[in-house]
């Protein structure tokens, strides 16, 4: 079996062809390439030493980026325009694909990975990143969250969802996900309504057919990410995630439809666009193991701050009254319920000061009723330093919030 040495010396070779080109158009002096060599060599003795620590191939990554953007500041002040990243974005994955060989446990890794694939727009070699990370660390909310949250970015809810609901159903043991879900679609649902506003719409298309576009439209609801032969690699038929079980197949991609004026209203009439979805996603967190009155107050913090959605307040309503109903009288009950007339409201706008005095009778009367004065008063102090931080905050506003945050302290 080869030694530490002969395997460094296997990928300092590896890296010779890009040597030679640095020298022969004078990117690099001799003197500096041997120095670039001395240096690689150490790392590579550090990361395949038998006590390697996942730092050790951060480090190695973090040096190799910080090279090839030396290189391209060079090239650009020497006018040199045949020389690429090409070599060097392959040993960074390399070096990548070592070290979660070497420690597929560790979540950081698998982060900066994604990062670095991201960085340089390797989406399908992203994909195929997430979807390892996922079938090693399936319990992970933060990595189901990232894929969840890019397949949204790109305008593919469908898949979006697809992700989100299959990772609820392994993270059961705290609400971050679950959250993180309703975020995505209350996102969506901020994109309709700014599509139905005619903002992003180009003149003569139909509103109801751009919305309709926000989705991009896949052969079948499975929770699968693009597997192409890029880079020489191939994607074993085990690489695409479980389908959802609630999901109808389809038999080939979808054309995109002219929709009649029934069809339009009943799209206008949909209950997913009356929020129907992310109250269902509150209602079945209800009956995980996770949940709590501070988790609920999780899902009033976050629907909070889409005050440009119409349906917010239906939403902020439905939460409202399950959490008087489960947690009456809970410091997080009474703190959501004396925040819920400034939802939406701007603090610098003349309906202000008509909804804070709605919020301060709500506070004394929640002081009386709460079960934990100390807590509640201490949710109270925060939420006031708040909008005490507004620049251009009215005096006489400022005075009042000042009073009250005494008051409680």
């Amino acid at each position: 079996m080869a030694g530490v040495g002969d395997k460094a010396r296997f990928y300092l070779e590896r890296a010779a062809p890009e040597l030679r080109e640095f020298e022969e158009k004078e990117i690099f002096s001799k003197e500096e390439i041997q120095s670039l060599v001395q240096k690689r060599s150490d790392f590579e003795h550090l990361v395949l030493a038998p006590r390697t620590k996942p730092t050790d191939f951060l480090n190695y990554v973090q040096w190799e980026t910080s090279l090839d953007k030396l290189r391209s500041k060079r090239c650009q002040r020497l006018r040199i325009r045949t020389s690429n990243s090409h070599a060097s974005q392959a040993r960074t994955f390399g070096i990548f694909e070592r070290a979660v060989l070497k420690h597929p446990g560790d979540v950081q890794l698998w982060l900066a990975y994604l990062d670095f694939a991201a960085s340089i727009k390797a989406t399908k070699r992203w994909n195929r990143i997430i979807t390892r990370a996922l079938r090693l660390h399936p319990t992970n909310a933060g990595l189901w969250t990232l894929a969840g949250r890019r397949a949204a970015q790109s305008g593919d809810i469908e898949r979006a969802r697809a992700h989100f609901l299959r990772g609820c159903r392994f993270c059961t043991g705290e609400p971050t996900l679950w959250v993180e879900y309703a975020r995505c679609e209350m996102d969506w649902l901020a994109r309709v309504e700014a599509k139905k506003a005619g903002k992003g719409v180009r003149k003569g298309v139909n509103v109801m057919e751009a919305i309709k576009a926000t989705e991009a439209q896949q052969s079948g609801e499975v929770i699968m990410f693009d597997s192409d032969d890029d880079d020489n690699e191939s994607v074993n038929s085990d690489e695409q995630m479980l389908p959802d079980p609630d999901a109808e197949p389809t038999g080939g991609k979808m054309a995109k439809k002219v929709f009649t004026e029934e069809e339009t209203k009943k799209m206008e009439q949909s209950p997913v666009l009356s929020g129907a979805i992310p109250m269902a996603i509150f209602d079945i967190a209800k009956k995980q193991g996770f949940w709590g009155p501070a988790a609920a107050e999780s899902f009033f913090d976050m629907f909070a701050r889409f005050s440009k959605v119409t349906v917010q307040d239906r939403i902020i309503q439905h939460i409202l009254s399950s959490m008087e109903e489960q947690f009456p009288g809970h410091p997080c009950t009474c703190s959501c319920k004396v925040r819920q007339p400034v939802i939406g409201v701007d603090v610098l706008t003349g309906a202000f000061p008509k909804a804070l005095r709605e919020s301060l009778t709500g506070l004394k009367a929640a002081l009386e009723d709460t079960k934990d004065k100390k807590v509640f008063s201490r949710k109270m102090v925060a939420w006031i330093e708040t909008i005490l931080e507004v620049e251009g905050l009215d005096s006489g506003i400022k005075m009042v919030l000042e009073h009250t945050k005494r008051s409680l302290e």
